[in-house]
């Protein structure tokens, strides 16, 4: 028999505590929020239907899909791969391992790019926006759903991505907004000089030497091209400062979310182009750098 629950008849309750149990004994983190979660997946309606059916008995069917889907938490599979989805910015988006797994941490660029939307004095008739290397889309589809007048252009190189980031903007009724274009970083929009009011990008940032140190949930399951930022982890950010002006309108803004370490290196960065000025790198609610800004010079 495989490890996980017991083989007679077990409650909610029971499950769970047994599954929390096999998962701490796994060396995981975080068991019983996996376990919640995994087993949520399986009754439906999520963590809050687990407590208000506590004493209920598992049927035979979903007792084996659980043990299933703790086998696979066992062997460091991320959650949100396992169940295909992951919350960001109050929206649920679907997920695979065609594309890294959205963070919380990541939901300061929205943030971030909201607020300068709104402050910006530049008369923009409207916002174009491009972001660089979508993903899931989870900060297309965000930025789509809190401003209705923005104009989104979204890149990737990964076919796989695009089609994901597809299904989550019609999941959220926000395809009308939003182009997908296949290719890489500005390849797709290469004729579109001076056109956008904002570039947006999420770059991969992992130091190469760094990644074989990362948690296996991410060094061994999320795709290392979302990752790996070369040598010394600012590959793309080289790129985006050396490239992103072409394609921002005057008084443009780019916005990029950083490694917590990389604040002085970045802001560097666009201090040796003289087409950029009020570079600002933005603290986390850690008190980590987690976003750098940069406006294109009139």
């Amino acid at each position: 028999m495989e490890e996980g629950i017991r083989e007679e008849d077990v409650t909610i309750q029971q499950a769970l505590q047994e599954g929390t149990t096999f998962l701490s004994r796994m060396g995981l983190e975080g068991a019983r929020l996996d376990a919640e979660v995994l087993l949520g997946k399986v009754v439906g309606g999520g963590r809050e239907k687990l407590y208000v059916n506590y004493e209920t008995a598992l049927n035979p069917r979903d007792k084996n899909v659980f043990r299933h889907l703790l086998q696979r938490r066992a062997r460091k599979e991320p959650v949100s791969y396992i169940i295909g989805q992951r919350e960001f910015w109050s929206l649920d988006f679907l997920v695979t391992p065609a594309v890294l797994v959205p963070r919380a941490e990541t939901e300061l660029l929205v943030e971030v790019a909201l607020k300068a939307m709104s402050t910006s004095d530049k008369g923009f008739p409207s916002e174009k926006i491009l972001d660089l290397g979508t993903g899931s889309g989870a900060i297309a589809v965000s930025l789509a759903k809190e401003r209705s007048d923005v104009e989104i252009w979204a890149t990737d190189l990964s076919s796989g991505a695009l089609d994901l980031a597809r299904a989550n903007a019609s999941r959220h009724g926000v395809e009308a907004a939003i182009r997908f274009l296949q290719g890489d970083l500005f390849e797709p929009v290469k004729e579109r000089h001076g056109f956008f009011s904002m570039i947006i990008f999420n770059p991969p940032y992992v130091r190469r030497a760094e990644i074989p140190n990362l948690p296996p949930d991410v060094r061994d399951w999320e795709p290392r091209t979302a990752l790996d930022g070369g040598l010394d982890g600012l590959d793309f950010y080289r790129r985006i400062v050396l490239e992103g002006d072409l394609y921002l309108a005057a008084g443009g803004v780019i916005v990029l979310e950083i490694g917590a370490d990389m604040g002085v290196e970045v802001r560097d960065l666009f201090a040796g182009v003289s087409c950029y000025s009020d570079t600002t790198v933005i603290r986390d609610y850690a008190g980590r750098d987690r976003v750098v800004t940069a406006r294109k010079t009139v």
